[in-house]
């Protein structure tokens, strides 16, 4: 693993296990709100690590939605759809926040990013 590589997978790495404590305690406003920050930061963690994971194998993206698309084609994520997804909900909380549109997004963060994240998790270090 390169050092570029290794430096956004330890960020990542760090980020997904403070995003794992923040949902496995999170019950108040606050915390839930917390919550879907350290969220945003996996986000973008998480699309920054998968581009570097490609462009170590020679695929270049440039955005969230290609590099998905590419990561999903190449193995290194599942589930597409719920990748996708996490843009939109991501945008969501970005561009237009809404208090409910916030909670519903932490409902998705619970049933389905976190599975993902760790899908990846397993996916990069089985290319150490």
């Amino acid at each position: 693993m390169n050092e570029r590589l290794k430096r956004d997978f330890d960020n990542f790495y760090k980020a997904f296990g403070n995003l794992q404590v923040a949902v496995d305690k999170a019950k108040t406003d606050l915390e839930i709100d917390g919550t879907i920050k350290r969220f945003e930061l996996c986000y973008e963690l998480s699309w920054k690590l998968i581009k570097e994971v490609l462009s170590n194998i020679g695929i270049i993206c440039k955005n969230p939605r290609d590099c998905f698309k590419q990561a999903f084609i190449n193995g290194l994520i599942k589930d597409e759809k719920n990748w996708l997804m996490m843009i939109d909900d991501r945008n969501r909380l970005v561009h237009t926040y809404d208090f409910g549109n916030s909670r519903e997004i932490f409902e998705n963060i619970k049933k389905y990013y976190v599975s993902l994240y760790e899908w990846l998790v397993e996916r990069v270090e089985e290319t150490k």
